[in-house]
């Protein structure tokens, strides 16, 4: 019985492997104030250009899946592929 114990002990304290992947910075963000009107996730390159403008700056893709910024005046929006994954305002 005292070698079951010991072998249960011994998987316990047998070292876990890390999982490994990209890391995405973000830049410090201010919660969203409501009525303010953001690209949403889900659409398109094209459907934020038409409805909110050129960006001022593209940032370059990234990583695997590929991640893309596009920043504005106030917010900016992360595109995994062409599609948004998220838009966050600015920190003042």
């Amino acid at each position: 019985m005292r070698s079951i114990y010991l072998f249960l002990l011994s998987l316990v304290l047998i070292p876990v492997t890390t999982a490994q992947g990209d890391v995405l910075t973000l830049p410090t963000v201010a919660p969203v104030k409501h009525g303010t009107k953001l690209p949403v996730r889900g659409m398109s390159m094209q459907q934020v250009i038409k409805q909110f403008g050129q960006p001022l700056t593209k940032l370059p893709t990234i990583g695997d899946p590929p991640i893309s910024r596009w920043n504005y005046k106030h917010y900016s929006v992360y595109f995994e592929g062409p599609y948004v994954i998220h838009s966050v305002h600015h920190k003042r």
